[in-house]
């Protein structure tokens, strides 16, 4: 029997199950198997999901044109801007070069005309950012600095960024105001029909506010979208490079995912891993 007994725990696996009824296991094995399939599966899900989210990430600073549209530059150069707006200004401009937006350019005071078209690169905005300084600022003035420069007629100039959409026919289409907000006083019916308009042909019209008088503020908020002056008033401050303020938002969804990925692999342990059999003590005398 001594020998018998060596002879048979050699033979036998050290980690298999004694049972006279394999049978009865086969639907603790389906089951377990269905559940790892399932749990693999999530698990894969999750990662391509987390790894899609982290090729996205969010900014908390909004786009100046949206991405999916032309915009119209609607630059207010008017006596009315002061030598702190011009900076408010090249920084507005190099915001919307950063983010290549597809735009046209506009610049007005009591008379607008057009500078470039619609769908012209941002990039061409780099040759007019030496011109904005103020006047005061060196040997560097504008062209718009004497004759061109007079009150502000702030519906005129909307009119015509609307006209040069239809013109162009930009079937979705943006108007980026960049403006103190001064208009004159009889130009308000006029610029209240002009925003009317805009809105009805599925325009979007966003304001970068330069100093605005509280007056203006609530001009516009009336005329206005709600959020279409107060979602843009940031852009006004410089961009912050420090570590640490880079605009980009805490990716919550990707670490939601991540922590979801992590709760199937343990879950896949706990309910469908393989069961730990200890190893078998070897016998005085067998061979090592």
């Amino acid at each position: 029997m001594r020998i018998r007994d060596r002879v048979v725990r050699l033979v036998r696996p050290a980690s298999a199950v004694d049972s006279h009824d394999l049978a009865g296991f086969r639907g603790v094995v389906r089951r377990t198997g269905v559940i790892r399939l399932v749990l693999a599966a999530a698990a894969l899900a999750l990662v391509l999901a987390a790894a899609a989210t982290a090729r996205n990430p969010r900014t908390s600073e909004q786009t100046l044109v949206p991405p999916d549209r032309i915009g119209v530059v609607v630059l207010d150069l008017s006596l009315s801007i002061t030598d702190d707006d011009y900076a408010t200004i090249r920084h507005t401009l190099r915001r919307l070069v950063a983010e290549n937006a597809s735009i046209g350019l506009a610049v007005f005071s009591d008379a607008p005309y057009e500078l470039l078209p619609p769908g012209t690169s941002a990039k061409e905005l780099q040759p007019i950012l030496r011109l904005l300084v103020a006047p005061h600022l060196g040997p560097v003035r504008n062209p718009w600095t004497q004759t061109f420069r007079a009150g502000t007629r702030i519906s005129s100039a909307l009119d015509l960024a609307k006209s040069m959409l239809d013109r162009d026919q930009v079937a979705n289409g943006s108007i980026l105001l960049v403006s103190d907000l001064e208009t004159a006083p009889d130009d308000v019916p006029a610029l209240a029909r002009t925003i009317d308009n805009i809105e009805r042909a599925g325009i979007k019209l966003r304001v970068v506010p330069l100093g605005p008088s509280s007056d203006a503020v609530r001009l516009f908020s009336g005329l206005l979208e709600k959020d279409a002056v107060a979602a843009l008033t940031h852009v006004t401050q410089p961009t912050n490079t420090e570590a640490g303020a880079t605009g980009v938002e805490t990716p919550f969804l990707f670490l939601i995912l991540g922590a979801l990925v992590f709760l199937a692999l343990a879950a896949h342990e706990r309910f469908a891993g393989r069961i730990a059999l200890p190893r078998r003590e070897r016998l005085s005398g067998e061979p090592s």
